[in-house]
């Protein structure tokens, strides 16, 4: 009895719990990054244009290839447009990464700003649609305050109820300068104050808050991503643009995922190793891509990789045919060996050990003996030479034994006598 009572007691202080667990797996999870992170964080880029803004979104996702792009930058100091994308063109950076070479002061900045940029790319990735709402909501509070207008630079429009931002001149682009505690008037999240870096050099002020610099030439379809603002997403509007492949001839040692039309997907090979912080970004996107091509997507070794290899590596990866090794025996691998004695054998296999192969059949079209063993034939000079073994003859001196092997691979003309006549093979 007393068994049943504490039976039913146990029940009795399970059940009630059940509803709670049910309510707690049906509820949606936290994402990753609040909103108050996300205008945080898209507030000093959120008034570029939209080509602009979404290439710099897609940079962002990977951060290494950011602070190499920005280092190269600095080293050909004086280059921007398409003279400094043109310059780099033999450097395996993502397409985005290698646009914003054109924009040396932006570059800078997101490498100055490595942890915004770092965070700015996992919001990217795992909230999106999120971003892009953020980057709306700050430009119709910047329009609101009147921080946002149409002018000879930049023209604002409405899209799909959208504001839309696009340049002027197709050709020309101009990177706004402004501080988000100015255009968008009061902060509203005090606990998470907008990113703020310097003016650039050379900007001047056009309204207040707002600066405007020196336009950049590009060339006509230089951007090839965009924003779809129906969709709230970066898509890929064009895929032919000339600092989307490695230079001519030059071979790249990873797998990479090559631009496609429509919405734009994240390629992990360009990651290089950098790990995500935000636990449910890595839980999404897993570890980094690998940063080697597998074998069988890449033939052969890479030139320069080989070139730096010692030479110790270089034997290592690269065996001799055991016949060669026979003359090298005890020596360590890429250390010089004695010259041979002029007149000596290449070889130093025992021809004994040739002996035992098994004799071969001429099998070539034409012959009227192509069943016919022919190891011995005796024509030519060298066709019963120890290093050629059962080396197969052809009829004339000059192609006999030409190729070691048990069979030759220039068959030229195939001796043989049929009805009184030579037979020429195929």
């Amino acid at each position: 009895m007393k068994r049943l009572l504490a039976y039913l007691l146990s029940l009795a202080l399970a059940f009630p719990w059940a509803p709670l667990r049910a309510e707690e797996a049906a509820a949606p999870a936290q994402p990753a990054f609040s909103q108050a992170q996300l205008d945080q964080m898209v507030a000093p880029i959120a008034l570029y244009p939209d080509a602009l803004l979404s290439q710099v979104l897609m940079a962002a996702t990977y951060p290494l290839e950011v602070v190499e792009a920005a280092r190269w930058s600095r080293e050909h100091a004086g280059l921007k447009g398409d003279d400094a994308v043109r310059a780099a063109s033999d450097r395996d950076w993502d397409p985005s990464v290698k646009s914003l070479l054109a924009f040396p002061d932006l570059l800078q900045r997101m490498d100055e700003k490595l942890e915004w940029t770092r965070g700015l790319g996992e919001a990217f990735l795992a909230q999106e649609t999120q971003v892009m709402d953020a980057v709306q909501q700050l430009r119709r509070r910047a329009q609101e305050n009147g921080s946002l207008a149409s002018d000879s630079r930049a023209r604002v429009v409405e899209d799909a109820g959208a504001i839309a931002i696009e340049p002027a001149d197709p050709r020309v682009v101009y990177v706004p300068y402004y501080d988000p505690l100015v255009v968008y008037g009061a902060w509203w999240w005090p606990a998470y104050p907008p990113v703020v870096w310097a003016p650039w050099p050379g900007y001047a002020v056009v309204r207040p808050g707002f600066w405007w610099g020196v336009g950049i030439g590009i060339s006509a379809g230089f951007f090839f991503g965009a924003v779809s603002w129906p969709y709230h997403h970066v898509t890929v509007v064009r895929t032919n643009v000339y600092y989307a492949h490695p230079a001519y001839g030059y071979r790249s040692p990873y797998v990479h995922r090559a631009l496609a039309e429509g919405h734009w997907r994240y390629d992990p090979s360009h990651r290089r190793g950098v790990t995500f912080r935000n636990p449910e970004v890595r839980q999404r996107y897993g570890a980094p891509g690998p940063r080697f091509a597998p074998q069988d997507a890449y033939r052969g070794t890479h030139r320069s990789a080989y070139r730096d290899a010692r030479p110790a590596e270089r034997v290592a990866s690269h065996p001799m045919p055991p016949a060669w090794r026979t003359s090298v025996t005890g020596r360590a691998p890429g250390t010089a060996s004695a010259p041979a004695p002029r007149g000596g054998p290449r070889e130093t296999a025992a021809p004994a050990a040739r002996a035992d192969r098994p004799l071969t059949y001429d099998r070539g079209h034409g012959s009227s003996a192509r069943f016919m063993d022919r190891a011995d034939g005796g024509r030519g000079a060298r066709a019963n030479a120890p290093q050629y073994g059962a080396a197969q003859s052809h009829g004339f001196a000059g192609n006999a034994g030409r190729h070691a092997g048990a069979l030759s691979v220039r068959p030229a003309v195939r001796g043989g006598m049929a009805g009184g006549r030579s037979h020429m093979g195929r």
